[in-house]
């Protein structure tokens, strides 16, 4: 079968297709899954780059995003069945720590991404532990599927699980056409808050009006923080969505209200920030980190995905032979959403 893989870190002319063997029938609990579509995340730019101090064991299948079908099931399995669309969770755990006992396996200190810790979904089959194979809802395009496990979890995990966003409340994401953007404005929406965005170009803006944010600003116009303040009568966002960094770290912080909470899951411009401590204790303001979310969510995430609360966001749809143009087109920020590659095209 075909996997895409890298065998050193580099620019996209790294990625391979290569022929690797097929997964042995599935074990006990296990399912035997088709991948039928994936999709591309910052996180695959930089595990192709290389990400300093951190080793990845080469060579490595990337692509922690996916969706698939049931090809066949071990023993001991139930609730799925040959054939069946599943949804194939981007992380994993041992499932033995307190904190997977209490249905936050993200934060268990043996958890993983997929295609970062260990090979990841871009390639033709995979065989997973049971707990990690989802049902997808009927209905639901499986390709277009493909675009939320990771975006939406991490978007659930900012702001459901950290920042704790309340109805009434007014929430500001950055790069609200990015994946994890459009994600968190359709679920603060969904939750009850004021969205505000913003946008690098027409088209971005536009898409994040489109999804729910009542206005979207140019984060690339040194005023654009003046008109988040004009836009919430001077009060400021009562929640900030940061995982840009650098580029938009101080404005970020600027039009924090008081009280109010910036939670942040990356760093696309850099890992670097300075931060002014009398503003932040003077005002109560936290600062929150954040980093994937709960497998728990993905049940209600994909529920809302049926009924049509939430949307997949999808650039593209092509096949995984055009990965390395994909990556091209990700790295400058050339995407309205998520691009989905096809294993089997």
């Amino acid at each position: 079968m075909r996997a895409l893989r890298i065998h050193g870190h580099g620019a996209p002319d790294v990625l391979s297709i290569d022929d690797v063997p097929e997964p042995k029938a599935p074990a006990r609990g296990e399912a035997l899954v088709r991948v039928l579509a994936t999709s591309i995340n910052h996180l695959d730019l930089w595990v192709r780059r290389g990400m300093p101090g951190v080793e990845i064991p080469l060579p490595r299948v990337l692509g922690c995003d996916g969706i698939g079908e049931v090809v066949a099931l071990g023993e001991g399995v139930e609730g799925l069945r040959a054939g069946q669309h599943v949804v194939l969770a981007p992380g994993y755990s041992s499932g033995t720590s307190p904190e997977d006992a209490a249905g936050d396996d993200h934060l268990a200190p043996d958890y993983g991404i997929r295609g970062e810790h260990c090979d990841g979904f871009d390639q033709e089959l995979v065989t997973l532990e049971q707990r990690f194979v989802l049902p997808l809802p009927g209905g639901v395009d499986p390709r277009h599927a493909a675009a939320v496990p990771l975006v939406f979890l991490t978007a659930w995990g900012m702001l459901v699980e950290r920042a704790r966003v309340e109805p009434g409340e007014t929430v500001l994401v950055l790069g609200g056409a990015s994946g994890v953007g459009s994600a968190a404005i359709q679920i603060a929406r969904h939750a009850g808050a004021r969205v505000l965005a913003t946008g690098g170009s027409d088209e971005k803006r536009a898409l994040a009006r489109e999804l729910g944010a009542e206005a979207a600003v140019d984060h690339r116009d040194p005023s654009w923080g003046k008109a988040i303040k004009e836009l919430t009568d001077g009060r400021g966002a009562d929640v900030v969505v940061e995982h840009v960094g650098p580029a938009t770290w101080d404005t970020s912080m600027r039009v924090l209200a008081r009280r109010g909470r910036l939670v942040t899951c990356g760093a696309t411009t850099g890992p670097k920030v300075a931060l002014m401590l009398p503003h932040l204790f003077i005002k109560n303001q936290s600062v929150l980190g954040s980093t994937m979310g709960p497998r728990r969510a993905l049940a209600t995430i994909f529920e809302r995905i049926a009924s049509g609360d939430y949307r997949p966001v999808v650039d593209s749809v092509v096949p995984m032979s055009q990965a390395a143009s994909a990556h091209e087109r990700l790295e400058k920020s050339d995407v309205l959403g998520k691009i989905v590659l096809v294993p089997a095209e």
